[in-house]
């Protein structure tokens, strides 16, 4: 296995995708959905974060989170997270386990690990931004960003950072949105 270590920056930015055991489409289901938010909710409660952007998918999910001044613990959050919701779930259909998850009585509902990269300059925060919002039509879900109802991306046009027709193809013509290429390694998904 490598020796992977995780960059920790006090009151940082970081960018996660999260995805289910075995790429199960959990978040197909609305009420999985409700589940999320309310885990994510109670969380936020325990141990403060500003939540900039999200997206979730049938089977992943990207956040952009920025940690308090002086604070590097995102995993502890992203384990709280997992926990409530995977407690929050009715026990669902049988699903083989390996070895080390039933020793570890562990349920069939998330990878293990999770995908981080810190954000460490401007232009970086754009682009996962942009990503976050335009992933659903990059995995074929909708045409269009604004179609999207688990995202950000709303929040963000009635900001004003984004224009509604940004990555849409509802006029006839797809509106082109930012190319991901300088950011696809840092992502953790193909």
């Amino acid at each position: 296995m490598p020796d992977y270590r995780r960059y920790f920056v006090p009151g940082g930015t970081y960018f996660f995708t999260l995805v289910t055991y075995g790429r199960r489409p959990l978040f197909a289901l609305p009420e999985n959905v409700v589940r999320l938010r309310e885990a994510i909710a109670a969380v936020r409660r325990e141990a403060t974060f500003d939540f900039l952007a999200a997206v979730v998918l049938p089977e992943h999910m990207h956040f952009l989170w920025t940690l308090p001044p002086g604070d590097h613990d995102y995993s502890k959050r992203i384990g709280r997270i997992k926990v409530r919701f995977t407690r929050s779930c009715p026990p669902g259909e049988p699903v083989a386990l390996s070895a080390s998850r039933q020793k570890h009585r562990e349920r069939a509902v998330w990878q293990r690990r999770f995908w981080e990269h810190t954000i460490d300059e401007v232009g970086e925060l754009e682009a996962f931004l942009d990503y976050i919002h335009y992933n659903p039509v990059k995995h074929g879900l909708v045409a269009c960003p604004h179609q999207w109802p688990a995202s950000s991306f709303l929040r963000w046009v009635d900001s004003g950072h984004y224009e509604r027709s940004w990555g849409c193809c509802c006029g006839g013509e797809r509106r082109p949105a930012t190319r991901f290429a300088a950011i696809q390694a840092e992502v953790g998904e193909p």
